[in-house]
């Protein structure tokens, strides 16, 4: 099943039929451990509304509130060698090399809800960067108990040149104003989201595709449990988390992006995020 958090209300999809639900707390609603089957209950005392369907379309929000966002880098083995070649000029490329083959896998804070965007918003390069690309990544909802809840698209809007001058630049590359994305919806599965799930991305660029890519998230180094258990080891989270996974698909180093490109994310079974460049 799908929520989607819109003006209106959460909206439930569910066997393709929509239902608007009682609970008007986000926060309240995500949060709880074994949610799919809590929701499985509260639909029995729901009646599906079809003029729903087109409100998730044209009015759905980023599924977050007073989440935080985090992210895991170098968990692909096209981001390891991307990040290597764009910092090896500074001497930092062995850092990733070494990160990739860790038991300990990189983590860091990516934005508040405040600073994250949804679908049909803008998202953001900086002013003070020449080299930017979006990173697709299948992003995670774990409640504050620390089971993995859901799943939606994420793009993790990166600086390339600032976090490859010097590593320690990452925060600066990785987190401002625009440089996240979540959405469309929220994606509540009965089990784990498949092994062989496929994330593709198309940019557009005055209506025409300039770099397009997909990749299996079996392709990814770590498991989904490994990176929510180093997580939680020394931080709370009173309303959940989202935890971007990593991306695999990174475009050549001649690409950059420009104003008013097109990004679309795609995940099987969690739907299209689209945004466009400010």
């Amino acid at each position: 099943m799908k929520l989607y958090k819109t003006p209106r209300g959460i909206i439930i999809e569910h066997q393709h039929d929509h239902f608007l639900s009682n609970e008007t707390d986000w926060n309240k609603f995500i949060n709880r451990p074994g949610l799919h089957a809590k929701i499985l209950a509260e639909l029995a005392q729901l009646k599906a509304e079809p003029t729903l369907a087109a409100r998730c379309q044209t009015s759905a929000l980023a599924p977050v509130e007073d989440q935080e966002v985090w992210a895991s880098g170098v968990t692909y083995l096209r981001s390891r060698e991307a990040r290597m070649e764009e910092s090896k000029d500074a001497g930092g490329g062995d850092f990733y090399a070494r990160v990739y083959e860790a038991d300990r896998p990189e983590l860091f804070f990516k934005a508040p809800a405040y600073r994250t965007v949804g679908p049909r918003q803008a998202v953001r390069i900086r002013k003070d960067s020449r080299w930017n690309v979006p990173e697709p990544e299948l992003t995670l909802f774990v409640c504050t108990a620390g089971s993995i809840e859901g799943y939606t698209v994420g793009n993790d809007m990166s600086s390339r040149d600032i976090e490859g001058e010097n590593p320690l630049y990452l925060p600066q590359a990785k987190s401002y104003d625009g440089a996240t994305a979540l959405g469309p919806c929220l994606f509540v599965p009965e089990r784990p989201i498949a092994a062989d799930t496929t994330i593709s991305i198309v940019i557009q660029r005055q209506g025409k595709t300039v770099f397009s890519n997909e990749i299996s998230i079996d392709r990814m180094k770590r498991k989904h449990t490994e990176l929510v258990e180093y997580l939680f080891r020394e931080v709370s989270f009173p309303y959940g988390t989202f935890l971007m996974t990593g991306t695999g698909i990174v475009p050549p180093d001649d690409f950059t992006l420009q104003a008013n490109d097109v990004i679309r994310i795609t995940i099987d079974g969690i739907g299209t995020l689209e945004n466009t460049v400010a």
